[in-house]
């Protein structure tokens, strides 16, 4: 929808843009069952054409780019690089697309990746008309590309995401991404703009049943309000809340329940007004199991959770069908 896509471009303009370092940090990850150390390294680039062209509701990512050149982006490789201890899994994200030549040069894409060849497993993140360019790549590790999807539905994907593309181009990029050998993360959104609570559930559960044919890992990502974007305007204006924690983890329990392989989580601002949460008294707990769960993938974790706000979170969910009518 044309006047969308304006409107979301409005929130983009008179962004300073400042040269900064990338962003590195350390955590755990699962391989092959296993909790190992993974090596996250963000590189400050041009960032996502799309972002550009228009954007999605609700990410505010634009924030940390700007244009770097090829050599400054192999100084922020160098830099990332100079930190990296043999950490098995290695994620190379550019808040954007890693296959956009836009982004990181052709012949710095293969560079970078077997910079890191020590690595067990190398991810990284692109949108689907990018993904022509993994048939050039050719890389010492194994190599995952996650591609945000967040809704197998169009009319959300159009009007609730402004994200860009339909199910099926998305769907035909996955295959290509499988064709050239590598795995397959897919990010699912939760609670987009404009849906109830249970419609968000629903949403998110009939998306992993589109995607569980082809997917090697799943990852949640509760929406969170992010500055300079749409969901903050609708969230400011009181027509739009952070899904609850309750919510995450029906969808969590429900997505297990039809689909066998890694299901991931990151809860975003957790517990915070402008993160998913329940009452605040067991955001805590809540938060912890998700990331329990995201490393063991034993749903137990989740039988103890326990507090009033159940009935709340519930009362929510008949209230809202019921308005809809």
């Amino acid at each position: 929808m044309k006047a969308l896509e304006e409107f979301a471009a409005t929130f983009k303009r008179d962004v300073p843009k400042r040269v900064k370092k990338p962003r590195i940090w350390k955590e755990k990850d699962v391989l092959d069952g296993k909790i190992v150390d993974a090596f996250v390294v963000i590189l400050r680039t041009v960032g996502c054409k799309w972002a550009h062209d228009s954007g999605c509701l609700m990410c505010g990512y634009f924030k940390e780019t700007y244009d770097a050149g090829k050599e400054e982006i192999l100084k922020q490789v160098e830099e990332a690089y100079s930190h990296y201890n043999g950490e098995e899994i290695v994620k190379i994200f550019t808040s954007g697309s890693f296959l956009d030549s836009k982004e990181i040069p052709l012949e710095l894409q293969e560079l970078i990746l077997n910079k890191f060849a020590k690595a067990k497993k190398i991810i990284v993140e692109s949108r689907p008309e990018f993904i022509e360019n993994l048939e050039r790549i050719e890389t010492k590790a194994r190599l995952e590309v996650a591609m945000g999807l967040e809704s197998a539905n169009d009319r959300v994907l159009e009007y609730s995401i402004n994200k860009g593309f339909t199910f099926a181009e998305w769907r035909k990029a996955a295959e290509k991404v499988k064709e050239y050998g590598k795995e397959l993360k897919v990010y699912i959104l939760i609670k987009p703009p404009f849906l109830t609570e249970k419609d968000a559930i629903e949403d998110a559960v009939r998306s992993v049943e589109k995607v569980k044919d082809i997917a090697d890992t799943i990852s949640f990502n509760p929406v969170a309000i992010h500055s300079k974007t749409l969901v903050e305007l609708l969230w400011r204006k009181k027509l739009y809340t952070p899904p609850w924690l309750w919510s995450v983890v029906k969808v969590i329990e429900d997505a297990a329940e039809i689909y066998d392989g890694l299901i991931k989580c990151d809860v975003v601002a957790g517990g915070k007004a402008r993160g998913a949460h329940n009452c605040g008294e067991c955001d805590a707990a809540f938060i912890k199991a998700i990331r329990d769960f995201s490393l063991s993938q034993k749903i137990d974790v989740f039988k103890k959770l326990e507090c009033e706000c159940r009935e709340e979170w519930l009362d929510l969910l008949e209230i809202e069908e019921f308005l809809k009518g």
